[in-house]
């Protein structure tokens, strides 16, 4: 039986984890939608700093309350009484909370049961792998409200590539799961009763590994964005190596020959 222990319990957001190390951090009090507000991204930023700290997080499964959604954007009502200053500051907070995802030392798996449109798009985007219901829709729809689509829409052109990624951007138009997993949007589509069961699935898959080789691999996958590929290669030698330092290697290879034998 698995126990399990409160990281941060907030108004907009509550964050748990289990003895296998996966950690649930959920959106809450955020609107039937899931909206991003200041307030909910303060919270999400306050739980995120702890999972940040948390030496025994070996995945993290990112979810809105309910299944209508799983971020439908950020806050138009807030957005609309801007200015060019506040504009700034308020985009930056949502730059902080998706790169609070982008950057957590292992893996985020986004839960996407419905909406995921503009910033929630984007938060999805900055999560390491996405699994949603086949009722799920996603949309990039900035433009339609005089606004471009900024921040982590930069990770777009990589997941889905540039024709794939204009056409979210410039047309604004939502596109179905089945149409975002063509696309490589997201990893999975499953019907909405399966989708808690395959998020489960795929943590304890991920949180059965070795916790040192998962976060080695996290901040690969991540340095590897930015280095030349003749670099990413040849630097791999000395990471492969130091893996062996930790002990994984030898004690999951160890039990890997036994399981075959």
């Amino acid at each position: 039986m698995n126990t399990t222990r409160l990281i941060a319990d907030l108004r907009h957001a509550a964050a748990a984890i289990d003895a296998r190390g996966i950690a649930t951090l959920t959106l809450r009090d955020a609107g039937t939608h899931n909206v991003l507000s200041t307030p909910v991204m303060l919270d999400l930023l306050q739980a995120m700093q702890a999972l940040h700290q948390c030496d025994d997080l070996r995945v993290l499964v990112l979810r809105g309350s309910g299944n209508r959604a799983f971020v439908a954007g950020a806050d138009i009502r807030e957005m609309r009484e801007l200015d060019e200053t506040s504009a700034r500051i308020f985009i930056d907070r949502l730059r902080q909370v998706c790169e609070s995802m982008r950057t957590l030392p292992v893996p985020v798996i986004a839960r996407i049961p419905g909406w995921a449109l503009g910033g929630g798009l984007e938060l999805a985007a900055a999560c390491d792998l996405r699994v949603a219901s086949n009722r799920a829709q996603f949309g990039m729809p900035e433009i339609k409200v005089g606004i471009p689509s900024i921040i982590h829409a930069a990770l777009l052109p990589r997941l889905l590539g540039s024709a794939r990624a204009r056409w979210l951007l410039l047309v604004g138009d939502n596109v179905d799961a089945a149409q975002a997993l063509d696309w490589g949007l997201v990893d999975r589509v499953v019907p909405q009763e399966r989708l808690d069961d395959e998020v489960e699935r795929l943590a304890a898959q991920l949180a059965g590994y070795g916790p040192q080789a998962l976060r080695q691999q996290k901040r690969l996958l991540r340095e590897w964005e930015q280095q030349p590929l003749d670099l990413a290669i040849s630097r791999g030698v000395d990471e492969f190596a130091a893996a062996y330092r930790t002990g994984e290697p030898q004690r999951y290879m160890a039990a890997f020959g036994r399981k075959e034998g």
